[in-house]
């Protein structure tokens, strides 16, 4: 199985930014452990802070994969287009959010990406992201 994450904004300053919200440690890190708990799965990673470069890497993985994982972060309440990428490729996507988007700001609540995406993580950390493997393991066993 090959899995594609793919994480937006400010999320390359994961352990240095508001670590008591987002944790001290990097996702760097965190991928390598990812890595080795879950040998069986290809994952590839790919993080930027521009909107069009999450886009491309959608368009360039939605097709070879069997599965995205996202955390849009910022552009998750603003970006149509990025809903639009996920909605263009056929691999299903599951949305991860490390913070409770719904227990934070007003304009958090909202994500253009949910509506698109096969379920939606959010409030367990870094732990989204293994949830997510876990569930797309889960699909593929059912």
């Amino acid at each position: 199985m090959h899995l594609h994450i793919v994480n937006g904004p400010n999320l390359n300053l994961l352990g240095k930014r508001e670590v008591d919200i987002y944790g001290k440690e990097s996702f760097e890190d965190f991928l390598k452990q990812l890595q080795q708990k879950f040998p069986n799965v290809k994952l590839t990673y790919f993080q930027s802070n521009v909107e069009g470069e999450i886009i491309t890497s959608i368009q360039d993985f939605g097709f070879i994969c069997d599965g995205l994982i996202i955390n849009p972060a910022g552009y998750s309440h603003t970006s149509v287009s990025i809903a639009d990428a996920i909605a263009a490729v056929p691999c299903k996507t599951i949305e991860v959010h490390i913070s409770n988007i719904h227990a934070r700001e007003a304009f958090r609540k909202h994500s253009f990406v949910s509506s698109k995406a096969k379920g939606v993580i959010c409030g367990l950390g870094l732990f989204g992201y293994e949830a997510a493997i876990l569930s797309f393991l889960d699909f593929k066993s059912s």
